[in-house]
């Protein structure tokens, strides 16, 4: 069934013209960067992400733009491969909740970190830096930054300076999750956004206008107090960052001199580009054209990601998800194996959001698997059948941050449920539009009458994993509750879970909810993401962790190369 629908192979590595153009662009300043370690890499974003401190285009953009160039006051440990990736002091040494108000924290900041203009990161600097996303009073306030950071961390509501080096957050309701929320919270100087803003021509008379500017310009230029810092921006086409030599942590100075940015969203485009020794680094290369980069020299990476690759269902009214019976029956319906040979295995089979063994796995007693004849049963059960098929539709994307092949799988599931008596329509839509409706909603104009939406999502932390899609409090435009899974039990779960702060009943508490989350199925999971990328044997020192993210820090580039 599945091999009508394999990506062309690269045969020759012809390149495109996006490539031809791409190489153009290289070669234009080849003898300025003749003398630097350039490590270029082909993202799968069609635009380059923000650069102001909260990147957009998924968490491709804090792969590529956040962590490079900004650090939280927690960070991720990405220095191993074995083991799954943990929380690690970053701009904050150490933290604690309130042992009689659950509702405050307090962080003890790094001495001696200044930002990449120079100026000192202090306390100060994080409260300027939470009121960016969540004062609206704040005149640097800025509503670009809201989306992507109050739904990934809802629950902060304030910060207030106790002295230079010691922070209070507050949050609304106690809430253990906030330490690792805060990876998602990337520091900008308020002193550089203050020069800016004071830059702005005098004709800008509008404060938020004026504030809008200061914070463009803030992206051609920014300062943040990363392992790199950014140089040059020219918008859908490069952004580049250099080695910051002053970084804090010795340890991820960078070796790397310069790494240049480039926005190629089509994976045959991508392939060409790494074969033509256009760039070093590709991700998500064609599945086809593996064997063709393996044998030219070049190192496939992959490693078993805690990453997503499903349908979300609507619950709202006349939503054929609506029933249970519908929702596993196309759970039970797809040949997952078969996926993954389509995908020359690159991807893990699910059965869940989280796999056996897992502290959250939880034992649910629906199974996740290929069952076409218990699939069928179920959907005959709901009122259809071959004569009588169910209509869906799906808001998907051509390519995007994490979400693989996403018209290759995608056919592959229209073809496959077809088994299962249900007619599968494919809204494709711009990566960034189909990111921007998992925030509005199934109901909003921008699900263009979808009842699923097909967007990728890490669940390192929970979250990310599980909170954020089955309870009220997550409902859009709060965060990515997208189709409105709304009930009193799923609210107590997650709240029992949010409000647990030893970590061995935190993990029972997280079994508890994703053991019913399978069961009642609000996904179709598909896969589980490897992270595949194809980088060039020169570029050394890559740690391929057990993440959505990498470092690209303690990466070299071998000498001679």
């Amino acid at each position: 069934m599945w091999s009508s629908f394999r990506p062309a192979v690269l045969a020759g590595a012809v390149l495109s013209s996006a490539v031809l153009a791409l190489a153009g662009t290289l070669l234009s300043t080849t003898s300025v960067l003749a003398q630097e370690k350039v490590l270029r890499i082909g993202m799968t974003a069609a635009d380059i992400p923000r650069t102001h401190g909260q990147p957009d285009q998924g968490f491709e953009g804090n792969r590529f733009t956040g962590i490079p160039m900004y650090d939280g006051l927690v960070n991720w440990d990405l220095s191993r491969a074995d083991a799954a990736s943990v929380i690690i002091p970053g701009l904050a040494l150490e933290w604690a909740v309130d042992a009689t108000d659950k509702t405050k924290w307090i962080f003890k900041l790094r001495p001696g970190v200044k930002f990449h203009d120079g100026s000192p990161f202090n306390a100060a600097a994080v409260v300027w830096n939470v009121q960016k996303v969540l004062d609206q009073t704040a005149p640097h306030f800025d509503q670009s930054q809201v989306g992507v950071t109050v739904s990934r961390m809802p629950n902060l509501r304030s910060a207030r300076v106790v002295d230079d080096l010691t922070v209070e957050l507050t949050t609304s309701a106690p809430d253990s999750f906030l330490p690792i929320n805060l990876t998602n919270l990337f520091m900008a100087s308020p002193t550089h956004w203050q020069k800016l803003f004071t830059e702005v021509p005098a004709s800008v008379t509008d404060a938020r206008q004026r504030s809008q500017a200061a914070w463009t310009a803030f992206s051609g230029n920014p300062s943040g107090t990363g392992a790199f810092r950014g140089v040059r921006l020219v918008p859908r086409e490069r952004f580049e960052m250099v080695a910051n030599k002053e970084y804090w942590d010795t340890a991820r100075r960078p070796k790397i001199d310069r790494v240049v940015l480039l926005p190629l969203p089509e994976p045959n485009a991508r392939t060409a580009a790494l074969l033509a020794g256009q760039v070093d680094w590709i991700e998500a290369p064609s599945p086809d054209a593996v064997p063709q980069i393996t044998s030219r020299g070049f190192k496939m990476y992959t490693n078993a990601q805690p990453h997503v690759w499903p349908w979300q269902f609507s619950f709202r009214e006349g939503s054929p998800w609506a029933d249970r019976r519908v929702r596993q029956a196309a759970n039970l319906c797809i040949n997952r194996d078969e996926l993954k040979q389509l995908l020359n295995g690159l991807m893990e089979v699910p059965k869940g959001t989280v796999p056996p063994g897992h502290p959250w796995w939880g034992n649910p007693t629906f199974d996740i698997k290929y069952d076409l004849a218990n699939a069928r049963r179920l959907m005959q059960e709901a009122g259809f059948s071959a004569q009588r098929p169910v209509t869906v539709k799906v808001l998907t994307s051509a390519s995007g941050s994490g979400q693989m092949q996403p018209i290759v799988m995608n056919e592959w599931l229209q073809q496959a449920l077809k088994e299962c008596f249900f007619n599968v329509e494919l809204e494709v839509a711009e990566w960034n539009s189909v990111f921007t409706n998992w925030r509005e909603g199934a109901g909003s104009a921008g699900a263009r009458g979808s009842n699923a939406i097909n967007v990728t999502f890490a669940a390192m932390d929970p979250f990310f994993a599980m909170g954020r899609f089955v309870t009220r409090q997550a409902n859009p435009p709060t965060s990515n509750n997208w189709g409105f899974f709304n009930s009193d039990e799923f609210d107590g779960l997650v709240n029992t879970a949010r409000t647990t702060f030893d970590a061995t009943g935190r993990d029972n508490a997280l079994a508890a909810l994703h053991k019913r989350i399978v069961e009642e199925a609000p996904f179709l999971w598909v896969a589980h993401d490897v992270g595949p990328r194809a980088i060039s044997p020169r570029v050394t020192g890559v740690v391929q962790p057990r993440s959505w993210f990498i470092d690209i820090a303690p990466m070299d580039i071998r000498a001679g190369s």
